[in-house]
């Protein structure tokens, strides 16, 4: 556990986000459009027409290097663990308000093993995913079937996650729940000002960028996720020190991993980054916010086409 945890749930009510049509269809071919959408016509790319490239703004490689670090990083017996026991204290609540039992469901992410032991506590048939094992996500998933998805802090760092979440719908049975929960924008903004501070007149992109509510409505409403809920809550955690901030984030594997790492910061920036996330505590300690962002919807009932 950190220096001092102190986890502060703000939960707001559940409301559905109103459709937001994203991509509209080709022009060229509106009336089969509205059914069959263009798949027929595509790219150089081999792409349907009208979508484009995810951009590579993250690097595969240092995500999986991180998060394998991480990983090591969470054996310690005093390892941050703040983040995925409150992601999966969230997923057990939200199953007992819908009070639904999945007789089968996939968890990804999960590096404590605790959902899947309490899954099968309850009777579910549980596979257990993990992306340093190779579990790409953003690949079509090689299993499908199932009631629940739960993903736990892994979406944020990935460059198409559109698709991913069109993968994990398509894994689903009919009528099958996806809950995701990843960290999103608002999170750790000592750390940002600490960051622009030390940067000075030249800042550099330190910190990659992150999903806000609005956006994950729209992704929800994109990807054909019925009964779309998007939800917020903030983590409070409180430091002695931006060195210890920093070494929280590396066992949480929530460091940057952007394609373009950009310059080294030096000594005396960082010098500068740590008096500034000094200055903005009380008492010897600077309280630092963790926001995640929840995603959930159901997979249709109805066949797809």
């Amino acid at each position: 556990m950190p220096e001092a945890y102190r986890a502060r749930r703000m939960r707001p009510s559940r409301t559905s986000h109103p459709y937001i049509n994203v991509i509209g269809p080709c022009p060229s071919c509106i009336p089969r459009s509205t059914r069959y959408g263009c798949a027929r016509r595509r790219n150089a790319a081999g792409q349907p027409h009208g979508q484009q490239s995810s951009p590579r703004i993250f690097s595969p490689t240092r995500r999986l290097a991180l998060r394998n670090r991480a990983l090591r990083l969470q054996q310690a017996p005093d390892a941050p663990r703040f983040l995925i026991e409150d992601m999966i204290e969230d997923v057990l609540d939200r199953l007992a308000f819908l009070r639904l039992e999945p007789k089968r469901a996939l968890v990804i992410g999960d590096f404590t093993g605790d959902l899947a032991r309490q899954l099968r506590a309850r009777g579910a048939e549980v596979i257990e995913a993990e992306p340093s094992q190779g579990f790409d996500e953003e690949q079509p998933y090689p299993f499908e079937g199932f009631d629940l998805i739960a993903s736990l802090g892994t979406l944020d760092t990935l460059n198409d996650l559109p698709g991913a979440l069109v993968h994990m719908r398509r894994a689903l049975a009919p009528g099958g729940l996806m809950m995701a929960s990843f960290l999103s924008a608002g999170s750790v903004p000592v750390l940002r000002e600490a960051m622009l501070a030390a940067d000075g007149e030249r800042p550099a992109a330190r910190l990659h960028p992150t999903v806000d509510v609005r956006s994950g409505g729209q992704l929800l409403q994109r990807t054909l996720y019925a009964d779309p809920v998007i939800d917020h809550r903030a983590v409070h955690v409180s430091y002695r020190s931006l060195p210890r901030l920093v070494q929280d984030l590396r066992a949480l594997g929530a460091t940057s991993v952007l394609a373009d790492r950009g310059p080294v910061l030096g000594k005396a920036a960082y010098a500068r980054a740590a008096e500034v996330f000094a200055a903005a505590g009380e008492d010897g300690r600077t309280t630092e916010i963790f926001e995640i962002l929840t995603l959930s919807g159901w997979k249709p009932k109805i066949p797809e086409f």
